[in-house]
């Protein structure tokens, strides 16, 4: 399949870029999807909940009532789990929410987010860019001229340009990410994707691998 490239005015160059099938234009696999995002946000979770056990409450271990006879629970201290105050039974404790992912499901994953974006016409293609300052307004000037303003757009640079960072990050429905890093879960996560020539081929490269 093959993808007109624009300039970032939104002019046509007349140039197109032909996409790898094997990326682009795959059977997605949801499966493989979901495994590779559930994998992502569990990595987010900081895992340091934490809720107090019977022996950790501070609190007086007498034994409030007889054993037999009171016409309700043996609840032992003032610390039992049944009071207002005391502790909670099986509460969370810290952990880590990490789990293993094969590198070639977490591929898969990525090559079908992409080809998801192929078969909505929401990949958009164009020469490389930069700014000579940092500039939230050239970076909407963009999008306007693209028509993905008025969507959450992924834009997608081959290397780290701090100009085209800094004029981006005040903006709340727009995001930045480099090629190599680029994860299933801001793919799909993002309403059109905006690519630059030389990252589309370092996407290829890193998938193809």
């Amino acid at each position: 399949m093959e993808l007109s490239v624009y300039k970032i005015t939104g002019e046509d160059t007349g140039r197109k870029v032909a996409l790898n099938d094997a990326i682009f234009g795959i059977e997605p696999n949801d499966h493989a999807i979901y495994l590779d995002v559930k994998q992502f946000l569990a990595n987010q979770r900081q895992g340091t909940h934490k809720s107090k056990e019977r022996s950790e409450i501070s609190g007086s271990t007498r034994k409030l009532g007889r054993q037999k006879g009171g016409g309700g629970a043996r609840r032992g201290d003032i610390n039992s789990p049944v009071l207002v105050g005391g502790a909670r039974v099986f509460g969370p404790k810290p952990r880590d929410y990490w789990f293993k992912l094969n590198k070639k499901v977490k591929a898969l994953a990525r090559k079908s987010a992409l080809s998801y974006k192929v078969q909505e016409n929401a990949l958009v293609v164009v020469e490389d860019f930069t700014f000579e300052a940092p500039k939230t307004k050239s970076f909407v000037e963009m999008l306007n001229n693209l028509k993905v303003a008025d969507k959450k757009a992924l834009v997608v640079l081959s290397e780290a340009n701090k100009a085209v960072f800094l004029s981006s990050r005040n903006l709340q429905r727009a995001s930045l990410a480099i090629a190599s890093a680029l994860n299933t879960y801001s793919v799909l996560n993002a309403d059109a994707m905006v690519v630059t020539e030389s990252a589309l081929k370092s996407i290829e490269a890193t998938l193809n691998k």
